[in-house]
């Protein structure tokens, strides 16, 4: 009785149009919830002293813009959105942030996510973004720069080592990727949009300008292996690329490194081409 009494008290609230609510009580819950003290008799609205109706149909005062929509009347959809529960739907919905090279970035700005500076305290995410971008100079001075490091897994994992020392972890890049809407991207993406205003690329559309490359550089061994980490990459991120993930990578597509040895040639040579092919990942298109 309690929750349905909460149902149906939500539809009491009251706001400007607002004339009368339905319940739809598809089991008939109101036959077993009966409370005759509670429930009472409804309420007839009064007539109007002015026009003489029952509701009122007087020409009334436009009423204030709302404060969501800016429209009078609110032009609001009148359910919530299905996904993000909110009316108007706030799903796609993006702020844009200004930092100090001038250029704007957009972050989903009703995002829930919570980012806490190295002392504890909470931030929002421009302010994180800000923090960031002050940061960056301190890894890599140019874009160039952060391609070349970003394309050599001990580079990378080192740059990835050091952000994290800073406050700038693996959780809250992910974290970012969401609120650039860049979760099918890579971080590096996250890196090059917030340092150079950079739109992220998917890691899909990296794959397929990196095959490119990759189908005139190697042998067809080579490349079917290649192709095999791409796809690994595609799924579950850059972490796929990291040089600890050779081995593991390699017993899945070979099962036994011996026939990966077969195929690939010595261990140095597939460590060698499982690094240097990464280049052609964030290799500058524009170039």
């Amino acid at each position: 009785m309690i929750e349905f009494k909460q149902i149906s008290g939500r539809g009491t609230r009251l706001f400007e149009g607002k004339d009368y609510f339905t319940i739809y009580d598809f089991v008939k819950a109101h036959e077993h919830f009966l409370d005759p003290e509670w429930d009472g008799e409804p309420i007839e609205p009064e007539t109007c002293k002015t026009c003489g109706q029952s509701p009122c149909i007087c020409e009334k005062t436009p009423a204030k813009p709302c404060s969501v929509c800016g429209q009078s009347p609110c032009v609001c959809p009148p359910e919530p959105c299905a996904k993000c529960g909110q009316r108007p739907c706030l799903c796609r919905k993006k702020a844009r942030v200004k930092l100090a090279d001038g250029k704007e970035r957009r972050i989903q700005h009703m995002t829930c996510t919570s980012f806490w500076h190295p002392d504890g305290t909470p931030m929002s995410a421009q302010q994180f973004m800000e923090l960031l971008f002050g940061k960056l100079p301190e890894f890599f001075h140019n874009e160039e720069e952060l391609r070349a490091i970003w394309s050599a897994p001990d580079t990378r994992k080192k740059l990835l080592l050091g952000l994290a020392e800073k406050g700038f972890g693996h959780d809250q890049l992910a974290e970012m990727q969401k609120i650039i809407d860049a979760e099918a991207s890579d971080i590096f993406d996250v890196l090059a949009h917030v340092a150079y205003a950079h739109p992220p690329l998917t890691r899909e559309v990296r794959a397929a300008h990196a095959r490119v490359y990759i189908n005139t550089q190697f042998s067809d061994k080579q490349q079917a292996f290649l192709d095999f980490v791409l796809q690994h990459y595609i799924t579950a991120g850059v972490e796929e690329l990291d040089q600890e993930k050779l081995t593991p990578l390699l017993r899945l597509k070979y099962h036994a490194i011996a026939d990966a040895v077969a195929d690939l040639g010595q261990p140095a040579e597939i460590g060698k081409v499982f690094a240097g092919f990464q280049k052609y990942l964030y290799a500058d298109k524009a170039a």
